[in-house]
């Protein structure tokens, strides 16, 4: 007697075939793949940091202060004679972990904040918009000089102000979606047969919204990164001896006149991860949303 061969839901099939049909279509884009490569070998570096290089990336070395690229050194050394390769592939860690969790985090608050404004009485819409505009009114510098006066100058700041720029601008777009939604038929049939708030939220408004959220996001990363780096090129940041792109940029500027190496070692990772994410996620936008494509 054969044994039945399980075979995944309906449902499902149609969602993975898509998918897999947007990979492919990924894949076909040569902007898109460029963007992809660039990522991964910026997660590969930051992750495998300790096997790519022997160096530590706060050992301080006088001896072998301001060394010109080599095979011992690929990047060169900086002011304290530390080794900048090393320095560059933890500085990525610091990098990718802020914009990570940042966003993850601003993405869950902005979803449950757009999802209340939208689907919310009027009044509470009014207000929660008027809390955005107000909050986005704010500088990036100024959030982090003040939260950095407070605080003190730490990875956790930085977290935090990236939080506060990102949250209003995921809560709006969430809201505006949720707006123009709620009003759908299958949203109504919900409701009148029963449904509650908060499982119409859940299964039948989330799933329709926050799919063009993610590809946002994931545009919005390389900006997240740019934040990290500039606090800590101004000294809000993570605070030495820890490896940061920004810090090493901030090294770079002061030793200008003795060596290029540092400013290039500190600046060339910002523009590689910025330029991938970039081609990534224009690319997931136009595979994903047609519409959006040429725009």
């Amino acid at each position: 007697m054969s044994e039945a061969v399980s075979s995944p839901p309906a449902a499902s099939r149609p969602a993975q075939s898509e998918l897999w049909k947007g990979v492919r279509r990924l894949l076909r884009e040569p902007l898109g793949v460029f963007g992809l490569t660039l990522v991964l070998l910026v997660i590969f570096g930051a992750v495998f940091a300790d096997l790519l290089t022997g160096w530590d990336p706060t050992r301080i070395n006088p001896r072998d202060r301001f060394l010109d690229p080599s095979g011992a050194h690929l990047l060169g050394t900086d002011q304290l004679g530390r080794d900048l390769f090393a320095r560059v592939l933890h500085g990525g860690r610091i990098a990718l972990y802020v914009a990570l969790v940042s966003t993850a985090i601003s993405l869950a608050i902005g979803i449950v904040l757009g999802l209340i404004a939208g689907y919310g009485p009027r009044w509470l819409d009014n207000l929660m918009i008027l809390v955005f505009d107000a909050t986005k009114s704010f500088p990036t510098v100024m959030l982090a000089l003040a939260l950095v006066t407070i605080v003190g100058p730490s990875l956790t700041a930085v977290i935090v102000v990236v939080i506060i720029v990102n949250v209003p601008g995921y809560a709006r777009i969430i809201r505006t979606q949720t707006i123009a939604i709620k009003t759908s038929e299958f949203v109504t049939a919900a409701q009148s047969m029963g449904a509650s708030n908060a499982r119409i939220l859940r299964v039948h408004i989330m799933p329709n919204v926050i799919g063009p959220l993610v590809i946002l996001a994931s545009m919005d990363i390389p900006v997240v990164i740019a934040i990290e780096a500039g606090m800590s090129f101004l000294g809000l940041g993570v605070r030495p001896p820890t490896p940061s792109w920004g810090s090493i940029l901030n090294d770079g500027f002061s030793q200008i006149r003795d060596t290029p190496w540092i400013a290039i070692a500190g600046g060339l990772p910002i523009i590689v991860t910025t330029l991938g994410f970039t081609f990534l996620g224009e690319t997931l936008r136009d595979v994903f949303d047609p519409r959006l494509k040429g725009r």
